[in-house]
């Protein structure tokens, strides 16, 4: 297969930092390759991954992070470059609306983001023209009338995370210095249990900066150490040497990939059973998951766990090679089929179980992928 893959203009591919949806391109990027296949990859000119690239892309812009302008002129310089591939995996919200793109190549585009009902509309009119990847079960049930060709959790390189020992004697978080996040109950509930906290945080948007100065640097004491943005390898050892790695996110997030980054490197997760967490974390096994209330005591709780257990489940579901193998799946699938664009798959809709923190299982009524 000859794949195009674009990404959005504002961070490198692999990010030199912050930067999920970057980091889950490269790594479909290199998988694709591995694979046997040819990948051509429309991101910001200062990326690094190593595999062939569109030419005339522009620098990164960080600055201009969402902006529609910067978005809309990287798409059409992006599907200008997308010459002699099979199928294009588009990665931005305004590609596979763009009017432009090459009409005879199939394209599949993945929601990074949550589905409000403004993401909605945009992607119910996505969906008459490309294959739509959602990224878990529970951002599907936000829209359940969005059609989605399939569901794929993000993966990670296993051989890029070091084990870690959790001997360090704190917990740590890792995450944007926001009320979403949940950095302010996390302060509250390491405090509540006396144990130390370490938090590594992106904190460049004026909304982060303004964050951080009214509301989180005065809460900061001796229990919390600050250490701001922090590099891949920092992370790692960072999220090795915890008892726990703490995520009491108070948002529905569409996919947390820096649970399974935390359960790579052996550290559990704790946190609140919120958006996807419930389809990473199994409670009482690789974390727990909860109220607030509750957290503290369960944090006390996690040397109970296996930390072994921890980095099986993202070996056995959510390694890049699962990822990269699930995506060329459908790939192959809408590539051989042709594309079915307008309603959900029928056979995906009410066919998978999700699971509460306690592990009962629960239905998930919107439309998913297997």
């Amino acid at each position: 297969m000859r794949i195009g893959l674009i990404a959005g203009p504002w961070i490198p591919v692999p990010p030199p930092s912050y930067g999920g949806t970057e980091r889950v391109v490269d790594s479909l990027a290199r998988g694709f390759a591995a694979a046997g296949h040819e990948v051509l990859l429309a991101v910001p000119s200062d990326s690094e991954c190593p595999v062939p690239r569109v030419s005339g892309m522009r620098v990164s812009e960080p600055a201009e992070l969402g902006s529609t302008l910067s978005e809309l002129s990287h798409v059409i310089r992006a599907y200008q470059g997308m010459r002699g591939v099979d199928l294009i995996h588009d990665h931005t919200m305004a590609g596979p609306l763009y009017a432009h793109r090459p009409s005879s190549v199939p394209v599949v585009t993945t929601i990074h983001g949550r589905l409000t009902p403004a993401a909605a509309d945009i992607y119910r009119a996505v969906g008459r023209t490309a294959s739509i990847i959602a990224i878990s079960r529970d951002q599907v049930t936000h829209a359940p009338d969005v059609p989605i060709a399939r569901v794929i959790h993000h993966g990670l390189d296993l051989s890029t995370v070091p084990t870690g020992t959790g001997k360090g004697g704190y917990a740590c978080f890792v995450g944007r210095v926001c009320p979403d996040k949940g950095l302010v109950e996390a302060i509250a509930i390491a405090r509540k249990a006396e144990i130390p906290l370490r938090i590594a945080a992106k904190m460049r948007e004026p909304d982060e900066l303004r964050f951080y100065r009214e509301v989180v640097k005065p809460l900061l004491g001796p229990n919390e150490d600050f250490m701001g943005e922090i590099t891949d390898d920092e992370k790692y050892a960072l999220m090795g040497n915890a008892v726990a790695f703490l995520n009491p996110i108070q948002w529905p997030e569409p996919f947390g990939l820096v649970m399974i980054e935390s359960l790579a490197t052996g550290t559990p997760v704790v946190g609140t059973p919120v958006g996807s967490a419930p389809e990473v974390v199994d409670h009482g096994v690789t974390g727990f998951l909860a109220s607030l209330a509750e957290l503290p005591a369960l944090l006390l709780g996690v040397a109970s766990l296996s930390r072994e257990a921890c980095r099986a489940s993202v070996a056995e579901r959510f390694s890049s090679a699962r990822m990269v193998a699930d995506h060329l799946e459908l790939f192959a699938s809408v590539l051989e089929q042709g594309q079915s664009f307008g309603v959900p798959d029928p056979g995906a809709v009410h066919e998978n179980q999700m699971r509460d923190p306690l592990g009962r299982g629960v239905e998930n009524r919107g439309p998913a992928g297997i």
